[in-house]
């Protein structure tokens, strides 16, 4: 186990850091529960990081902070009871592809798959789908360091009250070591892409919602333009995209391209509006066939800061109305699409789907331009529907809305209080989410 001073922790989109006091990499959980024990002793709080894709401070720590790196790998496949167990600094790519060879796959996941397994599902990461809910709403057992240096295993059958609450915990119950996810036999899935009007998609949503497994579209602000997409399983045969036409759409179209429209946009915000037509216009619908985690994911190589909001589904239309009105009517120059996604409604305490059938409206910025005029006039179209925000992305929200819009908000933060009275896991972040 290696440590270090002193050094600047850095999110992702650079919009957050921190410089702990040190830095550690345990490589089992035994390791991890006595780094936990020692910053007891010297009354130092403690954070895991994962590996910094979240836009919020959830990580940040000027006490110990737990570097994943070791804590990789699968500990088993157990093909009986159809599940894998993972450590929980493992990367969801290397999860992802180690399954495929084993002729598995996660049944739904995010759009990204860069994070580690626990700090994906402890934000409760999602991408989306009809039936088939978050990451976290797969885990079927976790392990967990709590403040005193003991480890739990939690499961529906075992410690089930922390097992409801620490899927998505955040970081504030403990320390997880390892996760099990159920998993499927590996399947297809075709993807159709489709550009389609504004007034179009939003008219017919309820019905391609209900057509389809897993459905989203991106709007693009200043235009009446969308592009959607249909994930549904198929039974082959795979015909992913070819070479060129693939390079020209994910990395060319969706990184390189957009990277040099972003940088002129924040260099010259007035020519975001004309950029935007011309680039909404220049999508074209594709289809193509393959296994999961290469339909569901893409690279994403230029940075941003976002929020995202949760609402009831029956919501989401009238609230992204209520977004283009803004954007139509103010000086705001926004360069980068808005996702809208769904979830069936899930048993985790602290999901943002708990309880409700739920639709999320996600809005990005380019890094360096300032979003904050942006965020808060969307953010208070959010709220005046009883939005939940995404764990890991940013929002200006406190524990005294959140045990408004969370029903068993208040069992969390009583497990939280057994689990951690001494606040071993806490920052300035949970102290304002969930209260101290």
């Amino acid at each position: 186990m290696s440590g270090a001073n002193g050094s600047t922790w850095r999110n992702w989109a650079g919009n957050v850091t921190a410089r702990p006091a040190r830095e550690v990499t345990p490589a089992s959980a035994a390791e991890l529960a006595a780094v936990v024990r020692r910053a007891a002793e010297q009354n130092l709080t403690v954070k895991a990081v994962g590996t910094g894709h979240s836009f919020t401070a959830t990580a940040a720590t000027d006490g110990v902070l737990i570097r994943p790196d070791l804590l990789t790998g699968i500990r088993e496949i157990d093909r009986a009871a159809m599940t894998v167990t993972v450590e929980a600094g493992t990367p969801l790519k290397r999860l992802n592809a180690a399954l495929a060879r084993e002729g598995l796959s996660l049944t739904n996941m995010g759009d990204i798959m860069e994070q580690t397994v626990a700090g994906a599902t402890s934000t409760g990461t999602h991408g989306t789908g009809r039936d088939s809910a978050s990451i976290a709403a797969q885990i079927t057992a976790l392990e967990l360091v709590t403040a005193d240096g003991s480890l739990l295993t939690c499961s529906a059958k075992e410690n089930a009250d922390v097992f409801a609450a620490a899927r998505i915990g955040l970081g504030a119950l403990g320390v997880i070591t390892a996760i099990t996810f159920a998993v499927e036999p590996v399947f297809l899935l075709t993807a159709r892409e489709e550009p389609m009007t504004f007034d179009k998609v939003t008219e017919e949503f309820d019905e391609l919602f209900a057509e389809n497994e897993h459905f989203e579209f991106y709007w693009f602000p200043h235009t009446g333009n969308c592009n959607t997409k249909r994930n549904n399983r198929s039974q082959g045969p795979a015909a992913p995209p070819g070479t060129v036409r693939g390079w020209i759409d994910d990395e060319f179209m969706s990184n390189g391209l957009f990277q040099v429209v972003c940088s002129l946009g924040r260099a010259v915000p007035a020519t975001i509006p004309a950029v935007a037509k011309v680039s909404s216009r220049a999508l074209s619908a594709r289809t193509y066939t393959d296994i999961p985690y290469k339909v569901f994911t893409s690279p994403r190589r230029v940075r941003f800061v976002e929020m995202e909001y949760a609402l009831p589904r029956e919501a989401v239309v009238g609230a992204l109305r209520e977004v283009k009105a803004l954007v139509d009517r103010s000086p705001l120059r926004v360069s980068f699409p808005v996702e809208v996604r769904t979830a069936p409604a899930d048993d985790i305490a602290l999901s943002t789907a708990s309880g409700r059938e739920s639709a999320y409206i996600a809005v990005h910025m380019y890094r360096g331009t300032p979003y904050q005029a942006y965020f808060t006039a969307v953010e208070r179209i959010m709220t005046a529907h009883g939005g939940r925000p995404h764990w890991g992305k940013i929002h200006t929200r406190d524990a005294a809305y959140f045990a408004e819009v969370y029903p068993r908000f208040g069992e969390f933060t009583a497990l939280r209080d057994r689990l951690d009275p001494d606040r071993r896991f806490a920052n300035p972040y949970l102290r304002r989410v969930l209260g101290d």
